[in-house]
């Protein structure tokens, strides 16, 4: 059973991984379907989505940089009118202070930073301080540039110290172990090659010792391999998920909600005794 660690709550799953549905509060995420606001998010729960995460600023290959003020506009109104109908642990993907605070005091529970904690210095105290959950995530440069440099000597190791240098970081301000996920950055400054590589070893992260979110859903690794658009990439991510569960992910973060859920009650039949 996987269990995810809360401020004040422990919550479990009795699928062979957490679900966490992907809600883009933004103009421009590369999923057009994932864009939305509350709307959005409550269909995900009814979907059977465990955990939300909401975000204001794309991070796709290309992105722009969004302002702490207009991230805030696009995302706390959602958190709130989510916290009204549900207790649903809530996820912000962002790597601004200022977005997590008002974020939290409107009832958010985890940072999903893909920054790892490097973009705001002020961001790692926070989430001792207040005893949230982090999600630590490996890139190269910003989204506006990350996909001009994917060359790595060997990709499993760069990635792997990259992480453990962001666990150490994260400790030394008092975050908690039983606090932290990892997630390899798919698609994030690596090229199709690497992103499957990072797939087939996922469990050897930091030797397993500390869970791991995977976020494959729709990505341009699995359009290279199909050959599909964006638009018809679920059968590709249902299968990368159910295989990065199979190697030790313990989260899969998706678009697909209702799709993903069924694929793991089958993977969970199929196990069991």
């Amino acid at each position: 059973m996987k269990t995810l660690n809360l401020r004040n709550r422990a919550v479990t799953t009795e699928l062979p991984a957490f679900v966490m549905g992907i809600v883009n509060a933004t103009p421009d995420s590369f999923f057009d379907k994932s864009r939305g606001g509350a709307d959005e998010a409550l269909r995900l729960v009814d979907e059977g989505a465990e955990i939300l995460d909401i975000g204001g600023e794309s991070s796709r290959p290309g992105s722009d940089y969004v302002s702490g003020e207009e991230e805030i506009r696009r995302v706390i109104g959602v958190v709130e009118e989510v916290r009204r109908h549900s207790d649903i642990p809530i996820s912000v993907d962002t790597r601004k202070f200022e977005v997590m605070k008002a974020a939290f005091e409107a009832g958010a529970d985890i940072l999903n930073d893909i920054s790892a904690l490097e973009d705001d210095s002020s961001l790692a105290p926070f989430c001792a301080e207040t005893k949230i959950p982090v999600i630590l995530m490996h890139k190269r440069g910003n989204p506006s540039t990350m996909q001009k440099n994917t060359v790595y000597g060997n990709v499993f190791d760069e990635v792997n110290e990259y992480l453990k240098s962001r666990v150490e970081f994260a400790k030394s301000f008092g975050i908690a172990d039983e606090k932290i996920w990892l997630d390899p950055g798919i698609g994030f400054g690596k090229n199709t090659a690497d992103n499957f590589e990072l797939m087939r070893r996922c469990g050897e992260f930091l030797e397993g010792k500390y869970p791991l979110l995977m976020a494959l859903s729709r990505k341009t690794c699995i359009g290279d391999v199909t050959g599909r658009e964006v638009s018809q990439r679920l059968s590709g991510t249902i299968a990368a998920n159910l295989l990065s569960v199979l190697k030790g992910s313990g989260m899969i973060r998706v678009h697909d909600v209702k799709e993903a859920v069924d694929s793991l009650k089958v993977m969970k039949a199929f196990f069991e005794e």
